[in-house]
């Protein structure tokens, strides 16, 4: 009787142990698939966020090309000016 509660006992801790393995590998299994959708969600918004900052730099690139170009008539401009002060200059002399 004794050794048939004792068999009894070791096949109830095997079962329980076997039961307790199937869910923590079904958790791990389940948590693995959530780290995966997590990654590809962050995948996504770090291309996302990539994709804007190169957006702004090209929005960023216009704007000094243009500011690059009117300063630079800005210039010519006053170059003009001082051209032409430095004719009367000289031709009042």
């Amino acid at each position: 009787m004794k050794k048939v509660f004792i068999a009894v006992m070791a096949l109830s801790l095997s079962v329980s142990v076997l039961t307790s393995c199937k869910d923590t590998t079904d958790k791990a299994k389940e948590a693995s698939e959530e780290a995966g959708e997590a990654l590809e969600e962050a995948g996504k918004d770090l291309k996302e966020a990539a994709n804007d900052a190169i957006d702004t730099a090209k929005e960023v690139g216009k704007d000094a090309k243009e500011i690059g170009e009117k300063a630079l008539d800005s210039l010519e401009k006053a170059g003009k000016e001082m051209e032409e002060a430095a004719k009367k200059a000289l031709d009042s002399i």
